[in-house]
């Protein structure tokens, strides 16, 4: 995560809406000034607080066959998406995936990007796993400056909260799905998750609006990971993020040996 992007929360929005209702007004910009703190200002620490906190009984909400809905909020504007897959374990139509990518934009230019099918469906697969009834989302997509282009500007990436659950056991959850980059924030409260042809975990302990100080963890558990991803036949990515001929591609993709982390390569939030 970019000191840039961490900056992003030195002033944050209030506490996301309760589940279930409608729309929120437009969160202050403020949220996206450049700050240079070196530890969070209390106010930030009580925000997060109340952003893993969910009231007592709430419950996500179900589908017509009794199916949890992924709930996505934004944390930035107060928006918030119900979709409901085709599976336990995701699968979206294409017009959830368009409303998908409409929250998940970049607040301060409303610049929207599509979003990777598979990242939708790994959310939703956090959420059913701590039972939470939606997941709050830092940052989604992000413009990219540049030649260092993050997997946030490639729609493949997204920072979030579960509430209820502790960003630790958010972490070690989706560590185990395989080709999946897993970054924990401590300092600024949030878990990052992308999806990427090999796992990368990390930890970064810096403040908002601090530059990073990410560590590389768990290589030897990414590589099992991604092993044990292979063998029940997961993607790494969806066939159509491949190129622009989506017929071809699912004609020609074949699952890839698992292969090692790659520190060196886009190995950050993204």
């Amino acid at each position: 995560m970019s000191a840039a992007s961490s900056a992003a929360l030195a002033d944050p929005p209030k506490p996301p809406l309760e589940p279930g209702r409608a729309s929120a007004p437009a969160a202050s910009p403020a949220l996206h000034r450049t700050a240079s703190i070196r530890t969070p200002p209390a106010r930030y620490r009580s925000n997060v607080d109340r952003w893993h906190t969910i009231a007592p009984d709430t419950t996500a909400v179900l589908d017509a066959q009794g199916r949890a809905k992924l709930a996505i909020v934004s944390l930035n504007t107060g928006e918030r998406v119900e979709l409901s897959p085709f599976t336990d374990v995701g699968g979206f139509d294409a017009s959830d995936l368009d409303r998908a990518a409409g929250v998940l934009r970049e607040p301060s230019s409303g610049n929207a990007h599509p979003v990777e099918p598979r990242l939708v469906d790994l959310v939703y697969r956090i959420q059913t796993q701590f039972s939470a009834p939606e997941i709050r989302v830092v940052s989604g997509y992000r413009t990219p400056h540049g030649r260092n282009v993050s997997n946030h500007g490639h729609g493949r990436a997204i920072d979030l909260i579960v509430p209820g659950a502790a960003d630790g056991d958010v972490a070690k959850f989706a560590r185990e799905l395989g080709f999946v980059g897993v970054g924990i924030y401590p300092t600024s409260g949030f878990v990052h998750v992308d999806v990427r042809d090999r796992s990368y975990f990390w930890v970064d302990a810096s403040a908002p609006g601090r530059r990073n100080r990410e560590r590389g963890i768990l290589r030897d558990l990414a590589i099992k990971s991604d092993e044990a991803a292979a063998e029940r036949g997961e993607l790494r990515l969806a066939p159509f993020s491949i190129g622009t001929d989506v017929d071809k591609a699912l004609r020609e993709w074949e699952p890839l040996p698992a292969a090692a982390p790659d520190p060196d390569g886009d190995d950050d939030d993204g």
